[in-house]
């Protein structure tokens, strides 16, 4: 939690950027996935469907560094 939000975070690695941005392989595909677990996760814990949520995404790069984005899509 932070705050009044229930963050779900997405961590994607890559070992170098030949294979794109880390935070790039969070598509729309991914995204909907994400939010359909989430969704299941606040039904299995009794959460009120009017709790705020967010979704971030931590992309780590092989050379250690992160790069965290808040809201990195909503829904």
């Amino acid at each position: 939690k932070d705050g009044r939000y229930l963050v779900f975070i997405e961590v994607k690695y890559r070992t170098n950027g030949g294979c794109g941005d880390p935070a790039e392989a969070v598509d729309f595909k991914k995204q909907n996935k994400i939010y359909q677990t989430a969704r299941y996760y606040l039904y299995r814990h009794g959460y009120s469907e009017n709790q705020p949520c967010r979704f971030d995404v931590a992309a780590v790069y092989g050379n250690g560094s992160i790069r965290y984005v808040t809201h990195a899509f909503g829904w």
